[in-house]
């Protein structure tokens, strides 16, 4: 099992480190590993199923669908009337722009589904006007890209529909209600560290508008986040699962954008061809990961570390701690979808025997996860930020450390406090 181990890492990590993407690493690590102890036709023959199998999935439909209404949200002048409605919301507090900025990709995440494209989408606007009214650029890119990832625990969300398949047996609209609270509270961690900061340097806050003004924007941004509700509502309600739910917002968020007038029928090749490239990358990443797990799983090497995990200590709290400090250093190197693939077959029964709900796992995983996607050196929200920032990750460090430091305090309440993932979830009757 060692050299299996090493082969797998040792492959995975060298080709990452040459630049080969992340899904054939995974890919190639995955079928070295398996030629030990099978012969070539096998091990092929063997990753093939596995891929294929990994992907026979009625929820894994909804993937696609989100993905169309994500884009059809980002181009349909969705961002534009957000950020006008957090403005309305928290504009006049100290460090209003920052708190708009926060508050802004955290909707925009939530609605569109990806940390990607809330930063690029927000800050290509709001990074330039924070730094127009004095704010350091540096410092509002690190607050987009921070807030960008809690939408990712706001539902609608891709990244809790492939834990609902990897974990096996978690309701998807029990997971939906369970990353309300967690999302929000990490986002209220945000905006305090946000205004402190932004109150000791002497940023400005931004003007009080009539209470007409800032009803009719929060008005005008009303449908756009009524899709939440929509979705959220209907699932749980029993009306539609998640991927019936994932249709209707693409019809929704298509009816939307022709009524805003932001975008045109001859917008739509474009939109889904986008929508094509980014399901092929995450549907293949899904693939070659739910492989890998299995090698991992053949090769008896979750069983091994779980027997090594318990062997350190007795104590959960230990043990909850450790699984955070390798989750936060895979999240510095992996991609999200991969990494929950990977590792949840792994932790959680490491968790669960703890005492820890797969419900409670899936959420402390996901936003752990989630500070990877802003954490060097492969964060990939991190690198779009500098781009769209036009700035770099060594100028970023100092003012991501602090709002880096926000996030890990709501992880660990997310970790240690079961009733802010649960409480909502058995509020509303969906566990026990």
């Amino acid at each position: 099992m060692l050299i299996s181990v090493l082969v797998l890492l040792g492959i995975f990590f060298v080709l990452v480190m040459l630049g080969v993407p992340i899904a054939v690493s995974i890919a190639l690590a995955s079928v070295s590993t398996l030629l030990l102890s099978m012969g070539f036709d096998p091990a092929t023959t063997t990753m093939a199923q596995r891929m294929a199998g990994g992907l026979d999935s009625f929820t894994l439909l909804a993937i696609p669908f989100f993905v169309i209404s994500g884009y059809l949200m980002g181009r349909g002048g969705i961002a534009k009337r957000l950020i006008e409605a957090a403005k309305a919301i928290v504009g006049t507090l100290p460090g209003g722009l920052a708190l708009v900025n926060t508050l802004s990709c955290m909707l925009f995440g939530s609605i569109s589904g990806s940390a990607v494209a809330a930063t690029s989408a927000i800050g290509t606007f709001m990074i330039p006007t924070m730094e127009k009214e004095g704010y350091d650029k540096n410092f509002s890119t690190a607050v987009t890209v921070t807030g960008s990832i809690l939408g990712l625990l706001i539902p609608p969300s891709n990244v809790l529909i492939v834990y609902a398949v990897a974990a096996g047996s978690v309701s998807i609209a029990a997971l939906f209600m369970a990353g309300y609270v967690p999302g929000i509270m990490a986002g209220v961690a945000l905006m305090i560290v946000a205004a402190l900061y932004a109150k000791k340097q002497g940023y400005p806050r931004g003007e009080r508008l009539p209470v007409r003004v800032a009803a009719r924007k929060l008005l005008e941004a009303g449908p756009s986040i009524l899709m939440i509700l929509i979705v959220v509502g209907g699932i749980i309600a029993g009306i539609f699962t998640a991927t019936e739910a994932s249709a209707i917002a693409v019809i929704y968020a298509l009816v939307l954008s022709l009524v805003y007038k932001e975008i045109r029928v001859s917008d739509l090749p474009d939109v889904l061809l986008k929508s094509i490239e980014t399901t092929a990358m995450v549907l293949l990443l899904i693939g070659v990961s739910t492989g890998m797990a299995w090698v991992l799983a053949y090769e008896n090497i979750p069983q091994a570390i779980s027997d090594g995990m318990m062997s350190i200590s007795d104590n959960p709290i230990i043990i909850l701690l450790l699984i955070n400090v390798i989750l936060l250093v895979v999240g510095a190197f992996l991609d999200i979808t991969p990494a929950i693939l990977i590792f949840t077959p792994i932790f959680l029964p490491v968790a669960m025997t703890l005492g820890m709900t797969p419900l409670h796992f899936g959420i402390m995983l996901v936003l752990n996860l989630s500070i990877g996607l802003c954490t060097p050196p492969v964060g990939s929200v991190l690198f779009v930020g500098c781009a769209v920032g036009n700035t770099n990750i060594q100028s970023l460090i100092r003012p991501l450390l602090m709002l880096y430091a926000a996030l890990i305090v709501a992880l660990m309440l997310v970790t240690f406090v079961p009733f802010l993932s649960e409480g909502l979830p058995r509020a509303a009757g969906l566990i026990n």
